[in-house]
């Protein structure tokens, strides 16, 4: 059984260095493309409240919930709200990147996150980050 576990970790392990990689790539080549960047806002956990952040980056999906700040850190935007998150703004923190985007979602549509981070650069589906990743 510990040996299950043990494998498990290491798998993910690998897969969130990869995933890094893949976020590091993107931060390096949107901005030396000159990738506009935008003040990141998170969304309550309910879909209604918006609120600030203290990050700047780009956004990564269109309902804007999954970001890349420009350090290179993976965000999910959602956050409990309230008045004094309202008031304060929020400080979303960051979460290791997963390789497939929505895997697991009841919605049944997920995107490989190299995939979705080249179109955000206007390239294809298969260019960018396969390169880097395989160095």
């Amino acid at each position: 059984m510990w040996a299950h576990a043990d494998a498990d970790a290491r798998r993910r392990a690998a897969e969130q260095a990869e995933a890094a990689q893949v976020v590091a790539w993107f931060v390096a080549e949107a901005t030396r493309r000159g990738l506009p960047t935008t003040r990141l806002i998170a969304r309550g956990y309910d879909g209604r409240g918006r609120y600030r952040t203290r990050l700047t980056g780009w956004y990564v999906d269109r309902a804007a919930t999954r970001a890349v700040d420009v350090t290179g850190r993976f965000h999910l935007l959602t956050v409990q709200g309230g008045l004094r998150a309202r008031l304060f703004g929020v400080d979303p923190q960051p979460t290791p990147a997963p390789l497939i985007v929505g895997a697991g979602g009841r919605d049944g549509e997920s995107i490989p996150l190299r995939t979705l981070l080249s179109r955000l650069l206007g390239d294809g589906p298969d260019s960018g980050p396969t390169t880097v990743a395989r160095r």
